[in-house]
C-alpha cells in the first residue's frame, strides 16, 4: 500500500516536524514527508528537514500583496508534490477560507490546548490564569474559524503546583510529539471519517482510567 504523502508547514523550530520525521523513519509507518515549507526564511525547522533529505522551501508571506496571493504561492508546491495531507505544525499564519476549503479534510493542525478551550495564542498562560487542573493538546482538521474543526486526537496533561507557562508548555509539547504522529497514522490507515463536524475513528478506544488532578491518592 502506498504511503500517504505529507507536507508539513512550519514557522519556527520544527519540533513537531521532527516528531513526524522520526515516526516516518519506521518501516511500518504509513506516511512519508515529501515537502516542508516555512513562511519564515530563518526557521530552524527547515534545517531539520534538509538533514532528513526532505525538500524544504521558504515562501515568505511578506513578499506578497495579500493573504490570498501568498496562499496561491503556497498551494503551488503542495499540488506539485501530489500531497495527500497537509500538517500545520507551528505554522503561525491564519489561512483564508479559500485555502482551507481547497484542502478540506486534507489539512490538520496541532494546537496546544484541549480545544475548544483556549483557542488562539498564549494558551498556557491563559490556562494557568483560568485555574484549570488539566491542560493538553489537540490535533484537528482545519476549518475557516481559528482553531476549530473535527478533532482527531487529544492528550491531557496535568497542571502541577508551581507551573508557569514555560514549564506547562514543555509538558504539553511532549504530548504534541506523540499526538501528531498518531493522528497522521490514523488518517493514513483510513481509520478516520469526518461526519458532519465530528471524527469517527475505526477501532478507537478510550483510556481505561480517567486523569484526575490533583491525584486522589494524595488526599486524606
Amino acid at each position: 500500500m502506498a504511503r500517504l504523502r505529507l507536507a508539513v508547514l512550519i514557522s519556527g523550530r520544527g519540533s513537531n516536524l521532527q516528531a513526524l520525521i522520526d515516526a516516518c523513519a519506521a518501516a511500518d509507518y504509513p506516511a512519508e514527508i515529501v515537502l516542508a515549507v516555512s513562511n519564515e526564511p530563518d526557521a530552524a525547522g527547515l534545517e531539520r528537514a534538509r538533514r532528513a533529505g526532505i525538500p524544504a522551501e521558504t515562501i515568505d508571506h511578506r513578499e506578497f500583496s495579500d493573504r490570498k496571493a501568498f496562499e496561491r504561492a503556497l498551494d503551488w508546491p503542495l499540488a506539485g508534490a501530489d500531497v495527500g495531507l497537509v500538517c500545520l505544525a507551528g505554522f503561525m499564519r491564519l489561512l483564508t477560507p479559500w485555502f482551507v476549503e481547497r484542502w478540506r479534510d486534507r489539512l490538520i493542525n496541532i494546537h496546544p490546548s484541549l480545544l475548544p478551550a483556549f483557542p488562539g495564542l498564549d494558551t498556557h498562560a491563559r490556562a494557568l490564569a483560568a485555574g484549570v487542573r488539566i491542560a493538553g493538546c489537540t490535533v484537528h482538521f482545519v476549518r475557516p474559524a481559528m482553531d476549530r474543526g473535527p478533532i482527531v486526537v487529544q492528550a491531557a496533561v496535568s497542571v502541577e503546583e508551581g507551573d508557569d507557562a514555560a514549564s506547562l508548555a514543555a509538558r504539553v509539547l511532549a504530548a504534541e510529539h506523540r499526538c501528531l504522529p498518531l493522528a497522521v497514522r490514523l488518517i493514513a490507515e483510513g481509520r478516520v471519517r469526518v461526519v458532519g463536524e465530528r471524527c469517527e475513528i475505526a477501532g478507537a478506544a478510550a483510556p481505561f482510567s480517567p486523569l484526575i488532578s490533583p491525584s486522589p491518592s494524595g488526599c486524606g
